[in-house]
């Protein structure tokens, strides 16, 4: 996977940088596998504006992934890599021997042709299968964690990223998820080997305005440019600062803690994430 940077032909592509798309191999998805999207536009079913800067952007198909892959013991092959509007990461389309199909998250070094499976004991510990966390050796990069048993993949799903087993305990295995977080999680929970593809959509620049409308967001107005009637930190003479950063309800948006402090699942957790 590699980013391309355009010809400056015109002030939008000059400062464009985008994925080439070499890894693809196929444009049309799989028709029993997409299904339609509906907007909101940010409005609830009242149909009263919840969401702010949201709205418009291109027609999306919703793909079917299969995050919970429970077909145990069911070879099957990469057909295909394809681009889904919907994550930052590629998806793998999935021939298995049984003539099902299905979609999965697309692990960086997946390769057209490759033999995948899932399963509970005695899986071969190789990129894009996919077994319970008992089952996985120590020091392993891993993605598309379970947090319940049976509930689907959750952690580590997006672009490049990865946790890494830590360590084995009783009914309990220990990780490192992508926000260096340390949390310990039920060892009957699924997971993938490998890190998910599209590693460098990091490196990826939009280059104009018109590209944030085309993915549904909507242009934002800074709390300081308004009035003090429409933002805490609204009005001044001329061009003020605003003070401490509050959002439109008044609640501090930088460095304060939005968790609850009582959250069954705090037990879990051994150390916290970095501290940006």
């Amino acid at each position: 996977m590699s980013v391309k940077k355009l010809k400056p032909t015109t002030p939008g592509q000059r400062f464009r940088i985008l994925n080439d798309f070499k890894i693809l191999t196929s444009s049309i998805p799989e028709k029993k596998l997409t299904k339609g999207k509906l907007k909101t536009g940010g409005r609830n079913n009242y149909g009263r504006r919840t969401i702010r800067n949201f709205g418009g952007g291109h027609k999306k198909k919703y793909r079917i992934i299969d995050f919970k892959r429970r077909k145990f013991s069911i070879v099957a092959t990469v057909k295909s890599i394809e681009y889904d509007p919907n994550r930052s990461s590629f998806i793998a389309l999935l021939n298995y021997v049984d003539g099902a199909k299905g979609y999965i998250i697309a692990i960086t070094g997946l390769k057209i042709g490759q033999k995948v499976i899932s399963g509970e004991k005695n899986i071969p510990i190789q990129i894009g299968n996919s077994t319970f966390l008992s089952e996985i050796p120590l020091g392993t990069i891993i993605s598309c964690i379970e947090i319940n048993p049976g509930q689907g993949a959750k952690i580590a799903r997006s672009a490049g990223s990865f946790a890494e087993l830590f360590a084995k305990e009783g009914k309990y295995v220990t990780i490192k998820l992508p926000s260096g977080e340390i949390r310990m999680i039920m060892s009957n929970c699924m997971a993938t080997i490998g890190s998910v593809s599209n590693s460098d959509h990091q490196l990826e620049t939009y280059g104009k305005a018109g590209k944030k409308r085309h993915l549904g967001r909507r242009p934002r107005t800074r709390g300081v440019a308004m009035n003090p009637v429409d933002h805490p930190m609204g009005g001044g003479e001329g061009k003020a600062s605003g003070g401490i950063p509050r959002n439109r309800k008044g609640n501090y948006s930088k460095g304060f803690k939005t968790r609850i402090k009582n959250k069954y699942s705090n037990k879990y957790i051994l150390q916290r994430r970095k501290k940006r």
